[in-house]
């Protein structure tokens, strides 16, 4: 296996350019939270987070989701909790999972204090369908005893119709979130995280930014409800990226209908391609046409399966390139770090646009992963 800094290249241009990005984005300050043993906000990573699609009340079902979450790079997971049941088996599931657990409570609020009772790091609940302020004075009580920090979370779906009649969608998703922080603020909590989440993309947008003028919380961003799943990884990719980029966000989640392994995927694309954190090797490819004389795709994913056996979480950002003819080949790729542009049966290797061999199509993978692995 290659070995982890391997991929640790402090002259390449593609890392120019990607510290630059990192500059270019000004992130807003927030106050800092501690979920488990992990704080966001106050400018600490930017940290990715999914939800398990299964039952809670079945722990091992819930277990096995958890720990594929985790070998693809989630950072918190949330875990529903609709019953009694649910809330009861966190404590189980506490003791097997490694990452911050956060329970996302709906309708009825025993179980949030029924989920804090069991060891859960954070509580989720919705203004919308647990609004009486007797229920509120009881979760803030319960999770100041225990030191646990809460998210209010507003959905679009479940906004009361008092907000409604008054005002637009994006007004009132911040209006009802403006309203229950008050009164947790009141009730002596400070560990707060807010989420403003509309299945439109827009409403999303607006709503985050007009909450962030008015406190320092951090922000878990997401867009929800957003359609198949080509559709949700646009509208999540679009959202969530012009938030990151104008510099809010502390916590993401992209919401997609499938695996949630694909979600964590398209999160991590996003950071990467925005240049706020690197999680291995950034890619080019051309889409192919007429004069490609390779499987581009076979060979694209054998390369990116090699690779991701590296641990390259901590390493600079590296560009390869894959380029389908020899007209695409190192002048559209030429700050990449290094790539092949193939022709009939062999293609030439380049680095930083420099040809410096000529190399079989059976060959080209075992050579770039040996380069990669060599340092350049």
């Amino acid at each position: 296996m290659v070995g982890k800094m391997a991929l640790k290249i402090k002259s390449s241009a593609a890392l120019e350019a990607y510290t630059e990005r990192q500059r270019s984005i000004r992130r807003k300050d927030t106050k800092p939270v501690k979920i488990g043993r992990v704080i966001i906000g106050n400018k600490n990573p930017i940290l990715i987070q999914s939800m398990t699609k299964v039952p809670t009340k079945d722990i091992k079902a819930t277990l096995r989701q958890i720990d594929e979450l985790e070998s693809a790079g989630c950072e918190i997971v949330r875990v529903a909790v609709k019953a009694i049941q649910d809330a009861k088996a966190i404590s189980k599931i506490k003791q097997h999972s490694r990452m911050p657990l956060v329970a996302d409570i709906h309708f009825n609020y025993k179980f949030a204090l029924r989920s804090v009772d069991s060891g859960v790091d954070k509580i989720r609940i919705n203004p919308g369908n647990i609004f009486k302020k007797s229920e509120w004075k009881e979760i803030a009580e319960k999770i100041k005893e225990r030191s646990i920090p809460i998210r209010i979370g507003v959905n679009s779906g479940s906004l009361r119709e008092n907000y409604l009649k008054r005002m637009n969608t994006e007004a009132a998703l911040a209006r009802q979130a403006q309203d229950c922080i008050r009164a947790f603020e009141d009730f002596g909590v400070s560990n707060i995280v807010i989420s403003l989440k509309s299945s439109d993309m827009f409403e999303t947008i607006n709503a985050y930014r007009k909450i962030s003028r008015l406190y320092s919380y951090p922000l878990h961003l997401g867009v929800t409800a957003t359609g198949l799943l080509q559709d949700g990884i646009i509208k999540s990719s679009l959202g969530i990226g012009i938030l990151l980029r104008e510099g809010l966000g502390d916590t993401i989640r992209v919401s997609l209908l499938g695996s949630p392994r694909e979600e964590v995927k398209v999160a991590r694309n996003i950071l990467s391609s925005l240049g706020i954190r690197s999680f291995g090797p950034d890619y080019i490819c051309c889409p192919t046409c007429g004069r490609c004389e390779v499987d581009l795709a076979s060979k694209a994913k054998e390369l990116s399966e090699r690779l991701d056996k590296i641990n390259s979480k901590n390493s600079h950002k590296l560009t390869v390139a894959l380029m389908g003819c020899m007209v695409n080949g190192p002048g559209e790729a030429k700050h990449a770090d290094i790539g092949v542009a193939f022709g009939r049966n062999k293609g030439i290797l380049f680095k930083k646009g420099k040809i410096i061999d000529t190399i079989s199509q059976r060959d080209c993978i075992d050579r770039l992963v040996a380069h990669i692995g060599g340092g350049l």
